[in-house]
């Protein structure tokens, strides 16, 4: 599980564009908390420290603490907004969450002893199909990864999820079928040119000498 850390947070009684992006150009971003039955919070954060932590991986599956004027809440990211051309953050929205809380979150998959796994070891190809898996979760316990040991697979076999280390506290959101999550293809042979196209070469390459001479 991520460890939780503090982000500092203002209050703002004004939401619109045009208060947006004032904010912004004061280096802040507007936000918004919401859910658990209580009212929404139109929050500004700092632009700085909320593209760091975006960028540092594991942003939607890690609780946030939001500190508004002394005031703390937890809170799980849902989604963010970036500017299509600077790819600047533009808006954030958290979810409020407490340890009772359920969500359902994405989380990756991580294969573990690639270099030992018996078929790419035979010159096999590890064939993601999936990267990450759906999960029910408690809101502070999600874990950062799924994780499969692949050491045993051979050339042609397919990982399926029940070959997954799944917490205890967890749930899939795909529960009838056993999914693929990966497969260990076989190693992809150069084609070689048809006997027929290379026998011609050399007598092409007559063909245009006589034609010069």
């Amino acid at each position: 599980m991520s460890t939780e850390f503090t982000l500092k947070a203002e209050s703002r009684d004004r939401v619109g564009k045009g208060s947006s992006r004032v904010l912004r150009r004061k280096g802040q971003i507007p936000a918004i908390i919401y859910g658990e039955k209580q009212s929404p919070v139109a929050i500004a954060i700092p632009l700085k420290e909320a593209f760091r932590q975006i960028l540092a991986g594991s942003f939607r599956t890690r609780v946030i603490v939001v500190d508004i004027n002394g005031e703390k809440i937890q809170v799980l990211p849902k989604d963010y907004q970036l500017d299509p051309v600077r790819d600047t953050v533009l808006h954030i929205d958290f979810l409020r969450v407490s340890e009772k809380s359920l969500v359902t979150v994405e989380v990756p998959v991580h294969f573990l002893n690639e270099e030992s796994c018996v078929g790419l070891k035979q010159g096999g190809v590890l064939n993601i199909v999936r990267h990450e898996v759906e999960l029910i979760a408690p809101a502070t316990s999600i874990p950062e990864a799924i994780t499969v040991d692949i050491q045993k697979f051979e050339i042609g076999d397919s990982i399926h999820i029940s070959a997954a280390q799944l917490p205890a506290n967890i749930e899939l959101v795909i529960q009838d079928r056993d999914f693929t999550l990966a497969t260990i293809a076989a190693p992809v042979e150069e084609e070689e040119a048809p006997a027929t196209e290379a026998a011609a070469e050399p007598e092409a390459k007559k063909a245009e000498v006589k034609k010069d001479a």
